[in-house]
């Protein structure tokens, strides 16, 4: 980063202006740095929830709202969705640059090395209720990790980091099947390594002993895009949690288990489960125009799931991707007809043509089709956040390697604007 001015703030009670850098980076909004501000002024500055506040520097994820933009490393998310597969994206937020073939190849064999699960850890899944949500039992199973690779927790050490950021990526896979197996009852399925990424994910969810299971390739290719698409998102709020956790030294395992509980929550991660009951409280296409009518009504507090973003204001550019996966899916397996889909659809349809939503840039955002592709795939609702998860977990191991390696890291302490009651003392009739 670099100083490109400063910015003066008066503060009309007789003191001297304050002067505060302003900094840039190489792309995106100047900031202005105000470490200083409370050991000059005695002020702190009031922002809920962070709008206009930047926690940190980085140079892995960028993001213009606006313009529809959005970068891995500086590759736009278009580019990679359409030419690399998630190992390839993995290598890249992880190290800075897209792999060699040699680079690859080795970086691969990593994770497919630490794929598997300890037998011990294994046992864990028995301790929860069968009926246990998917994202429950993930954040026990990853926190639980750091309990069996000690040889890998001294976070001061690069090595340590490439260590554990290996075994979160490959076992990650494993970890979200296995919990799918056990909700549904079945016996789980073991890690192939000759499988790509995608279809070993999809061999462990969907194969069974009994027979052989071979994924479809538009399947494949369709689940790859959705990790890619979900790999990272900039300082979001599960990516803030895990910087959070791990500004305290705390180990990658148990931050990232933190992570997870955070995208758990339905304004995040779980958005997409919330388009999917949209549509099936909708029920039929007789009843959109009921239900848009509903949306456009200020006085009725009913809003469409999976319609605009918090910070693209334009059409998000995942959205796009996954709509033609969405389409590609549904030719595959001949879906159109489906009554969800075709419901799904029209409500596409109608949308990027009203005037409503299109003046409020109120497009359909990646959580309307990746629930829609996920369905399609025949994943269960439940299982969609831990997908997600699944994705995010390569976004959340750079980040926080990142952080750990940052000189100018400090463990995060927010401030606050404090509303209660002032000094008093305890009655009387308390003191004995």
């Amino acid at each position: 980063m670099t100083q490109r001015g400063t910015a003066i703030l008066n503060l009309n009670n007789g003191s001297a202006p304050i002067e505060l850098p302003v900094l840039s980076g190489t792309m995106g909004p100047d900031v202005i740095d105000i470490r200083k501000l409370h050991a000059q002024s005695g002020l702190f500055t009031y922002d809920p929830g962070f709008l206009s506040t930047a926690s940190n520097s980085s140079t892995i994820t960028f993001i213009d709202g606006d313009k529809g933009i959005l970068l891995y490393r500086g590759y736009p998310i278009e580019q990679l969705a359409l030419h690399c597969d998630f190992v390839d994206v993995c290598y890249l937020l992880l190290h800075g640059e897209l792999p060699t073939p040699d680079q690859k190849k080795t970086f691969d064999a990593a994770i497919k090395n630490h794929s598997m699960l300890n037998e011990q850890l294994v046992r864990f899944y028995s301790g929860f209720r069968r009926d246990a949500h998917p994202m429950a039992v993930m954040v026990g199973v990853v926190g639980a990790l750091s309990a069996f690779y000690h040889d890998s927790l001294n976070i001061s050490d690069p090595v340590h980091r490439e260590q554990s950021a290996f075994r979160l990526i490959a076992k990650l896979p494993t970890i979200t099947a296995m919990a799918y197996k056990y909700n549904i009852g079945q016996p789980y399925v073991y890690p192939q390594n000759s499988l790509s990424y995608a279809e070993n994910f999809l061999h462990m969810m969907f194969s069974v002993p009994t027979e052989k299971y071979e994924a479809n390739p538009v399947i494949v290719r369709a689940l790859d895009r959705i990790l890619i698409l979900h790999a990272d998102h900039e300082q979001n709020a599960s990516t803030s949690t895990v910087r959070l956790a791990g500004s305290s030294g705390a180990n990658p395992f148990a931050c990232v288990s933190a992570g997870i509980s955070c995208l758990w929550g339905p304004a995040h991660g779980g958005a997409n489960e919330a388009c999917l009951r949209m549509l099936e409280e909708i029920g039929d296409v007789s009843r959109i125009d009921e239900f848009i009518q509903r949306a456009k009504n200020k006085e009725d507090n009913y809003r469409l799931m999976g319609f605009g973003h918090r910070v693209y204001k334009n059409m998000d550019p995942r959205a796009k991707l996954m709509r033609e996966t969405c389409h590609e899916v549904l030719n595959e397996l001949g879906l159109h007809n489906d009554r969800l889909f075709k419901l799904a659809l029209q409500l596409e349809k109608i949308a990027l043509e009203d005037d409503y939503f299109i003046s409020r840039k109120l497009y359909p955002n990646v959580d309307f089709y990746s629930g829609i592709v996920q369905r399609a795939l025949g994943i269960p609702t439940s299982m969609f956040t831990a997908i997600f998860a699944m994705a995010r977990t390569i976004g959340w191991v750079a980040q926080w390697s990142e952080m750990v390696s940052d000189p100018d890291h400090k463990i995060g302490r927010p401030r606050q604007l404090y509303t209660g009651t002032t000094m008093r003392d305890v009655p009387g009739s308390y003191i004995k």
